[in-house]
């Protein structure tokens, strides 16, 4: 399943077999499957509806490609297959999400960590936003969480991105996790190749290297924020086209995470002799964005916030600056179910503040929202690979350490912060007045590897697993595989109605879609590092999965026609 770099970005393709076969891409669901032999005029062997599908990456037309109205692909991005976590598993009526869980880690030879990402849990986060902030389109941070289905769902549900980083290849992974696993690394390129518009993307870096600038120009980013003069001096050099978003700074004093040390000019003192350069310069300042910090629950803040903003715009008029449309309330939302109260509060204020302030629907209001959208859409599963009993001098047992293999240089490096995770185990072995005084450890050798400590867990055996929940923010995002420990796969699933209503929804394709582990039709011991057949039916055969979700996973009176009303999807809340 070799891969040489989706975006084309490795220059040593492999020497094309004697008699190449047919590449089937990413996307490639619908495609005939009829095969034509290479020829001089077609030497990629195989014509898939509009679609070219070469035999080898250096014979991909450089064009993009119209896959569907409004969807448009590079061509470089249509090199690759379907990879493992590229697939989305379909759950039967009567399963949850946990019983996959379970049914993962009971698989056979199935020892590591893993995430297993809900994607209902996305599609009504996108559909509650949509219903408390109406006016507010949201631009998923990817630096949050840039796992493969959450792009891809978000990008489904018409979401935009807030990119801080240009493509970096990285040849390491590719050599640790194997070529299968070589795909964009930066936050814009992973983006565009899903076929998202380059007009849904903000390129939201005050501070940008001059390399990520020409590389946001090349690919039609033209929309940026900025907060210095230097800054405007690059832009001026480099994307004199780019529409430019003037960053303020406004704090919540109870924020998690204060980003305003770091970025955000001041609106009263700096503001003025920014404005007055970039006019100057020539440049054009269409708006105002601000972050008033991650985990905020402050919503009084908000209003500060609009109210700063409005004053920048009055400055601007001021200035002479015409066309100022763009309103950006940032991100920093909490995600957790508990936190949906607080949430709603937020919603509230932003809305009577925009209204307050920004009553001409002319305003366009965009936030960036980041683990709002991922953080309980996760959970954890950490394998118990070792213990070691601590007694006192007479023996008794005073605590318990267990090792799991996943750790603060993974999924946990927010320990670093102060931020708590608390394992529940998936079956515990005892009673819960059995409980002893604990501590988790991460894999690595470093004695700093502590993931909880003092917290009372029932009797643990080797090989049990413990389970984090709200496990998606800043979490896959920080991990970095020190001590070659393998970064968490993510296992991700769907119930039959959200896939009914994602399934024909680009960048999603059918063959992104195979049967649940749990519905105990196949792979009841396959681990997640083994999906060849899964693979290989996604690849030959894209009717038979549809065929094959529907048969083993909807209820009878479903098969006959049509899967279920959008009322019907996540307990009747509709999808956008």
């Amino acid at each position: 399943l070799g891969c040489t770099a989706r975006a084309g970005r490795l220059d040593s393709p492999r020497p094309a077999p004697p008699h190449p076969t047919p590449r089937v891409q990413k996307g490639s669901a619908r495609r005939s499957r009829q095969h034509r032999a290479p020829s001089a005029a077609d030497p990629g062997g195989e014509e898939c509806g509009a679609v070219q599908c070469s035999a080898s990456p250096a014979q991909t037309p450089q064009a993009s490609l119209r896959l569907r109205p409004g969807l448009l692909l590079p061509a470089a991005t249509m090199q690759g297959l379907l990879e493992p976590e590229d697939y989305v598993h379909v759950l039967g009526p009567k399963l949850s999400p946990l019983d996959e869980l379970r049914s993962v880690c009971h698989a056979t030879g199935q020892e590591d960590a893993f995430y297993l990402c809900n994607v209902d849990d996305i599609v009504h986060k996108m559909e509650l936003w949509r219903r408390l902030l109406p006016r507010v389109r949201p631009h998923y941070a990817v630096k949050c969480n840039a796992s493969r289905v959450v792009l891809n769902t978000l990008a489904a549900l018409g979401a935009g991105f807030d990119c801080a980083s240009k493509t970096i290849l990285l040849v390491w992974l590719m050599l640790q996790s194997g070529p299968s696993h070589c795909r964009p690394q930066g936050e814009i390129e992973e983006v565009l190749s899903l076929g998202v518009d380059p007009s849904r993307i903000i390129f939201a870096q005050p501070a940008k290297p001059a390399t990520h600038i020409r590389f946001a120009a090349g690919r039609g980013i033209n929309l940026a924020t900025f907060d210095n003069e230097e800054e405007l001096y690059k832009m001026r050099a480099l994307h004199p086209q780019c529409r430019l978003v003037l960053r303020i700074r406004c704090d919540s004093d109870d924020a998690m995470v204060c980003l305003g040390v770091k970025y955000g000019c001041d609106a009263e003192r700096d503001a003025p002799r920014l404005l007055r350069t970039a006019r100057d310069l020539g440049l054009r300042v269409v708006g105002v964005s601000f972050h008033v910090g991650s985990g905020c629950r402050e919503e009084a803040v908000y209003r500060r916030a609009v109210r700063a903003a409005r004053h920048v715009f009055d400055l601007a008029e001021g200035l002479g600056i015409r066309g100022m449309r763009l309103l950006d309330v940032g991100g920093g939302y909490p995600g957790d179910p508990e936190d949906e109260p607080v949430f709603r509060k937020m919603a509230e204020a932003i809305n009577s503040s925009v209204a307050e302030f920004f009553p001409s629907p002319d305003v366009d209001v965009i936030s960036e929202p980041g683990l709002y959208f991922v953080s309980s859409a996760f959970t954890l599963a950490a394998n118990v690979h070792s213990k070691r009993e601590v007694r006192n001098e007479a023996g008794d047992l005073e605590s318990v350490m267990y090792y799991i293999n996943d750790g603060v240089y993974g999924s946990f490096f927010d320990v670093l912060n102060r931020r708590r995770f608390h394992g529940l185990p998936l079956e515990a072995h005892g009673e819960a007045r059995d409980a002893v005084p604990s501590s988790v450890w991460g894999a690595t050798c470093d004695g700093l590897d502590k993931v909880e400590d003092g917290v009372l867990l029932p009797p643990l055996e080797l090989g049990s697993w413990l389970v984090y929940r709200n496990a998606g923010a800043y979490t896959i995002a920080l991990a970095c595989g020190f001590n070659g420990v393998p970064i968490p796969k993510v296992h991700a699933v769907v119930s039959t109605g959200t896939w009914s209503q994602l399934r024909d929804r680009a960048p999603f394709t059918e063959s992104h879609f195979v049967p649940s582990l749990a519905t105990g039709r196949r792979h009841t011991s396959a681990s997640l590092a083994d999906p060849p057949r899964r693979l290989t039916l996604a690849l030959q055969a894209p009717a038979s999965i549809s065929q094959t979700i529907m048969e083993s996973c909807l209820p009878m009176d479903c098969r006959r026609g049509s899967i279920f009303d959008p009322a019907e999807l996540a307990g009747g809340r509709p999808v956008y």
